[in-house]
């Protein structure tokens, strides 16, 4: 098993500052290892007992040293592939979209639910007991208060963005007595439970996961919406890694807890875990989806904005994404959130 002094929860200003000072290898890192990051949903405590098991798992089957960084600031684990200080991680789909345009980094493989539900959805909670409704939450009368996500997370801002305040003219600042950004899930849940806040973004997948830990929170709240369903997670890697690791790292992903083996069955209770099924191949073509979620975004801040020039361009892109989406899915045959 990993020693547990491996596991270290980065500091941007450590990070920040290492960056451009050289280390030994090829790609930047020590010969033989992996630097694998995991964005910590909930606290990164759990993350780190949930993941434990799984990373030991890598290292053995791989015969590289796996060392691991757990972060919730998805900026973080971007500028932290960005500046070559991890080769490869569990993201987001939004802040994989970041790093795939800014880190030099590419889709090899996502995440499968264990229900066999290809898919999550961003949800809108409030205290149960409360009163609250969704008609309330858009009477914008300044009377209630919010959490949003981190900036780049796909269940927590960028989806009610695209599928709910985008399409009604919300803006936030207008509309509630305070918004509160950049919290992880598990922080909005108990926010909410607790009477903090009034409402709060979370979604389908940590709901579950914190019902089925016992936390008492997740009974404490309701969901007044839920989004379209949305792609599961990407596995990403540098471009730039040996392309004999690249392949063991793909070996062990499309084929960990697959089978009926016991090993399969004791890998598959390590990732029930976190809420994964196990793994499926993937490209770039499995952001297809956020992409067109941003673009919608934008063009729908275009059209608040009121400038035509703006609104135009806005919507070309729009337009040209929802044709390559189209294509693919005539393509494969397939709905693009499965690719």
């Amino acid at each position: 098993m990993i020693p547990r002094r491996l596991f270290t929860v980065l500091a941007l200003p450590a990070l920040l500052g290492a960056c451009g000072k050289s280390t030994p290898g090829a790609d930047g890192g020590t010969p033989g290892e992996i630097r694998f990051s995991v964005l910590s949903t909930e606290s990164a405590q759990n993350m780190q007992a949930y993941w434990a098991p799984i990373l030991a798992d890598m290292q053995r089957k791989t015969g590289l040293k796996i060392t691991p960084y757990f972060s919730s600031n998805y900026t973080l684990l971007i500028e932290a592939m960005r500046f070559r200080k991890t080769d490869a991680g569990w993201f987001s789909n939004r802040s994989g979209l970041e790093a795939v345009r800014r880190a030099n980094a590419e889709v090899f493989a996502r995440t499968f639910d264990p229900t066999g539900v290809d898919g999550y959805r961003s949800v809108l909670i409030v205290p149960a007991k409360s009163s609250i409704t969704l008609d309330k939450v858009l009477r914008c009368d300044r009377t209630l208060t919010l959490g949003m996500g981190d900036v780049l997370s796909t269940s927590g801002t960028l989806a009610p963005m695209t599928y709910l305040f985008g399409p009604k003219g919300v803006d936030l600042a207008k509309c509630f007595k305070l918004v509160r950004s950049g919290a992880n899930h598990e922080t909005n849940l108990f926010a909410v439970a607790n009477g903090q806040l009034d409402v709060a973004t979370n979604n389908t997948t940590a709901m579950l996961l914190n019902r089925e830990k016992g936390r008492h929170e997740a009974d404490e709240v309701r969901v007044i919406w839920e989004s379209p369903m949305l792609p599961e997670d990407p596995i990403i890697w540098r471009k730039d890694l040996d392309p004999a690791v690249k392949e063991k790292l793909r070996q062990f992903f499309l084929t960990y807890g697959q089978g009926d083996t016991p090993d399969a069955v004791r890998e598959r209770s390590y990732l029930n875990k976190v809420k994964i099924g196990g793994f499926k191949p993937a490209d770039n073509n499995h952001l297809l989806p956020v992409r067109e979620m941003e673009a919608t975004a934008q063009w729908l801040e275009a059209k608040q904005g009121g400038d035509a020039a703006k609104i135009a361009a806005a919507k070309q892109n729009l337009d040209a994404i929802t044709a390559e989406r189209m294509t693919l899915e005539a393509r494969t045959r397939a709905p693009a959130a499965a690719q």
